[in-house]
């Protein structure tokens, strides 16, 4: 499960890269200052929490947590502005991936912790 989540967290990453570069050169509400922070912060976000898997940090349960939800706002904007896009569509869809891939983490790691 956690290399799954590794593998869809630099996924994350590098789709979202690509999107920024795309978005700047579409303009408009693509290159949006918000828009653009977003994205970044979600590939920030997907590297950090893949190191913090891989160290096996005490913190990754929080940070799985809010790669989770910062993957999930950057897929719901990102499918907002996909009509008729491929690139925005595989953006979101990728997005959504690692949303659920992180939240799967957390809840095995919830119930590690329980047990």
């Amino acid at each position: 499960m956690m290399q799954e989540c590794v593998n869809n967290c630099l996924t994350s990453h590098a789709t979202c890269l690509e999107t920024i570069k795309f978005c700047l050169q579409k303009g408009g509400e693509h290159a949006s200052p918000d828009h653009i922070k977003l994205l970044q912060d979600c590939a920030d976000i997907c590297v950090l929490n893949v190191g913090m898997m891989l160290r096996d940090s005490d913190f990754q349960r929080q940070i799985g947590d809010a790669c989770a939800d910062i993957n999930e706002k950057c897929a719901s904007e990102c499918e907002r502005l996909s009509k008729g896009d491929d690139v925005m569509a595989r953006c979101a869809e990728v997005n959504r991936e690692c949303a659920d891939s992180c939240r799967r983490m957390s809840e095995q790691g919830s119930s590690s912790a329980a047990g």
